[in-house]
């Protein structure tokens, strides 16, 4: 027998799961197969195979498939929700802290798209109701109804309903961020830069407290 088998342990191969974290470890194997096969083809057994893991320690974090989307979605709902506030509070608030928050929006979209299709593909709908989840969800979009609250006191947004135009403006928002992480903007930059500033320039007039001329309130 050689020195190898005898004296040392069968080396694993690359990307597997050594030591540490197992259940991070888990969602970032998850996020890797999203990114590359989309998460219907995504299962919890080939999570584990991929990092070395046995399925009874798979089974110690994730009970299946929908946990371990849950997982991932809950964890971009609060990365999104921090990406949003920090830019509220580093652009001073404000209109022009509003509209950091639509950039900061599409840059978490174009740099975790693995996350954000988990979030709203509607993977993690079929089983029981995950009070975490929906917190986490309810966290993130009550960043932006809070900001529009905050715009309405100070008297720079129509004194609409909050959470119909919180709606209005995620529903923009979330279309140019699907389109762009898709590959449908053809002909667009990159990021969709200049798409998003005439996004912000829109809804700026639309949700302004003070009407175009000739329009009624």
């Amino acid at each position: 027998m050689s020195a190898t088998k005898a004296g040392r342990p069968r080396r694993k191969r690359a990307g597997q799961y050594h030591h540490g974290d197992l259940r991070r470890a888990l969602i970032e194997q998850a996020l890797r197969t999203i990114d590359a096969a989309g998460a219907d083809r995504l299962t919890l057994r080939g999570v584990g195979a991929a990092l070395g893991v046995s399925r009874t320690a798979l089974y110690r974090h994730f009970a299946d498939k929908e946990a371990l989307l849950a997982a991932v979605a809950r964890e971009g709902f609060r990365l999104l929700r921090e990406a949003l506030l920090e830019a509220w509070e580093r652009d001073g608030r404000g209109a022009a802290g509003f509209e950091a928050m639509g950039v900061a929006y599409l840059r978490f979209a174009i740099d975790h798209p693995s996350h954000y299709r988990v979030m709203f593909g509607r993977f993690v709908e079929s089983g029981e109701r995950d009070a975490d989840l929906e917190a986490e969800a309810e966290s993130a979009f009550g960043a932006l109804v809070d900001a529009l609250t905050a715009l309405q006191r100070d008297g720079l947004a129509r004194a609409d309903d909050p959470l119909l135009q919180a709606r209005f403006v995620w529903s923009v928002t979330h279309g140019i961020a699907m389109l762009v992480i898709d590959g449908r903007l053809r002909g667009c930059d990159e990021d969709a830069a200049a798409l998003n500033r005439y996004t912000a320039e829109r809804l700026r007039q639309a949700l302004s407290a003070e009407p175009a001329p000739g329009a009624n309130r």
